[in-house]
């Protein structure tokens, strides 16, 4: 997999995707190097070439060093409007106010979400930038749980789509959120739902407007310490008493003998209160097995390669392309039969 951080030259049948990263500082690198990670493999696996641009909203607030970081390595994402491309991946961002109007970046990234209907065949909205887009587009309106969403969540296939082929139909995605959009909302304004929490709430969902659009209110890009590091922020947020509630641990990901220690450093964090209870974070007997990875992967396989045929038919080049994922034929080799010699 190649990259681009600037203007961009590829040869017609490269899929040039853009990363718009709006993660905090903190997950900046670590989200890159994800995102990366899954497209190289994937890439690979199908035997395409992709082409990795990354952009950056100067409206998300930065630090300095951070800052640095997107200068050096990242267009603005005003480099776009003149420039489409084959795909779009925007992630979320941490909220900083109630409503996403409110956000500083708001203006921007609605922009950014109609210039993505024109100008991609497909775009992943990871998190908040899901809200943003169904906001947008059909004016939903996220809701707040009354305690955050975090955790490794039991997940079921809703229906067959060319994104789930070869994806088995019960699966594990983490989740790190404080809203939710309605179901019933979502089904009103024609949104497919691909994948479900057993609470009831939506895991993944799609919109085929003059883009695919991909909404993923989970992360599976993530590493498997990603919560664990959340889960360490938001400690440390409670003992420097920036929130006033000790957070609950991420549910379904770690072993017994780490939920017990944790259990431990909480009494006394709330006993204490300072930030030497950190030095009691367990982090060197941490031990979780990624299980959504897989998953991932065959997600973002299949979105890689309907960019393919989208290109392929979009450019005259409608080539004959291999479809077998692992799938079910009648279910997978059925999905891109209009792509013919």
């Amino acid at each position: 997999m190649r990259e681009k951080t600037h203007r961009w030259q590829t040869d017609a049948m490269c899929i040039h995707i853009g990363l718009v990263n709006n993660m905090p500082d903190s997950a900046l690198e670590a989200t890159e190097r994800q995102f990366r990670a899954l497209l190289s493999e994937a890439a690979s696996a199908e035997g395409i070439d992709v082409c990795l641009s990354l952009f950056a909203l100067p409206e998300v607030p930065r630090s300095d060093i951070a800052r640095c970081r997107i200068d050096a390595s990242y267009s603005t994402v005003g480099e776009l409007w003149n420039e489409p491309l084959d795909g779009l991946i925007v992630t979320g961002a941490e909220p900083a106010a109630r409503n996403l109007t409110e956000e500083p970046y708001w203006a921007v990234l609605a922009r950014l979400i109609d210039w993505a209907e024109r100008n991609t065949h497909s775009t992943v909205w990871s998190c908040l930038a899901a809200h943003a887009a169904v906001l947008r587009l059909d004016a939903i309106e996220r809701r707040r749980f009354e305690s955050k969403l975090f955790g490794v969540f039991d997940c079921t296939r809703q229906i067959d789509h060319l994104l789930t082929a070869a994806i088995p139909p019960h699966i594990q995605i983490p989740h790190s959120r404080w809203n939710d959009v309605p179901s019933d909302k979502l089904s009103a304004c024609n949104y497919q739902v691909l994948t479900r929490l057993q609470n009831g709430s939506v895991d993944a969902f799609v919109k085929q407007t003059k883009s695919l659009f991909v909404f993923l209110q989970g992360h599976p890009e993530y590493d498997a310490d990603s919560l664990l590091l959340e889960y360490r922020r938001d400690i440390r947020r409670f003992l420097n008493k920036q929130t006033q509630r000790y957070p609950s641990m991420p549910h379904g990901y770690f072993d017994d003998d780490t939920v017990s220690a944790f259990t431990e450093l909480s009494a006394q964090a709330v006993a204490n209160r300072c930030e030497q209870c950190l030095a009691n974070f367990p982090l060197q007997s941490f031990n979780v097995k990624r299980t959504w990875r897989p998953h991932a992967f065959q997600l973002y396989r299949n979105w890689l390669r309907y960019l393919f045929v989208q290109k392929s038919m979009s450019s005259g080049k409608r080539q004959k392309y291999n479809v077998n994922i692992g799938a079910p034929a009648a279910s997978a080799g059925t999905l891109f039969e209009e792509v013919k010699a």
